[in-house]
């Protein structure tokens, strides 16, 4: 039997943040909890939990603090050797490293224009012909884009469960459809127009809206929306 089939009072001390954290979520596990699950285990007569807030509590509990420690002052914890460690010392200066960044700035969708700015450059010169799904949050924002995809000239295949799998897994409220002519040709195919409409179908059952299609070419586009077929 596979250990996530017990309970979580079943599972070891060393392995409960790791099921709190499948069960709730990240932001529901202590800064031990989380330093736990980077070292995995503690000792014989420490988990690893128990282990982590002694860390902490060497630096009065201060994540910032705790980047500083070398890999000679962690090891120097019973129950802390070399990969631990470096462990330790690597997920915190990816912490570092992402404050240090700027927020990443969401591309919000206003118009068929936008959705053509944003797909050209990536398959508006392709020599074979590709499917991607743009997904939204609430506010019309980008979160993400993906390929569904590739075929050759004369079309592509769409699984219709995959984009809405995607789109449940990314906390998607709408999505956008973009796929390529190779041909240049600004048409839509007979195929184009039924594959929006089973998908424009299956996103109303799940309360997903399909926002438009496009068909994009090197130079143009094709917005279902805007020619009155959508």
């Amino acid at each position: 039997m596979e250990q996530n089939n017990f309970p979580i009072t079943h599972w070891s001390e060393d392995d409960k943040p790791r099921e709190k954290l499948m069960l709730k979520g990240k932001s529901a596990l202590s800064d031990a909890e989380l330093i736990a699950i980077l070292i995995g285990s503690g000792s014989r007569n420490e988990s690893a939990v128990e282990l982590s807030k002694r860390i902490l509590g060497s630096v009065n509990n201060n994540l910032n603090a705790l980047g500083k420690l070398s890999i000679a002052q962690l090891i120097a914890f019973k129950g802390i050797g070399e990969a631990k460690a470096i462990s330790i010392i690597a997920a915190l200066e990816l912490g570092r490293r992402r404050r240090a960044e700027d927020a990443v700035q969401l591309v919000k969708i206003t118009s068929s224009k936008a959705i053509f700015e944003l797909m050209q450059p990536i398959i508006g010169e392709l020599p074979h012909e590709e499917f991607w799904i743009v997904y939204l949050n609430n506010s019309n924002k980008v979160i993400s884009k993906s390929q569904l995809s590739k075929g050759g000239i004369t079309g592509t295949l769409v699984d219709v469960r995959l984009v809405f799998k995607n789109a449940l897994e990314l906390g998607a409220t709408s999505l956008i459809l973009c796929h390529n002519h190779p041909s240049g040709t600004l048409i839509p195919s007979d195929a184009d127009k039924q594959i929006t409409r089973k998908l424009k179908l299956a996103g109303d059952s799940l309360e997903i809206k399909v926002l438009d299609h496009l068909i994009v070419t090197e130079t143009s586009y094709f917005s279902f929306v805007d020619e009155g077929i959508f």
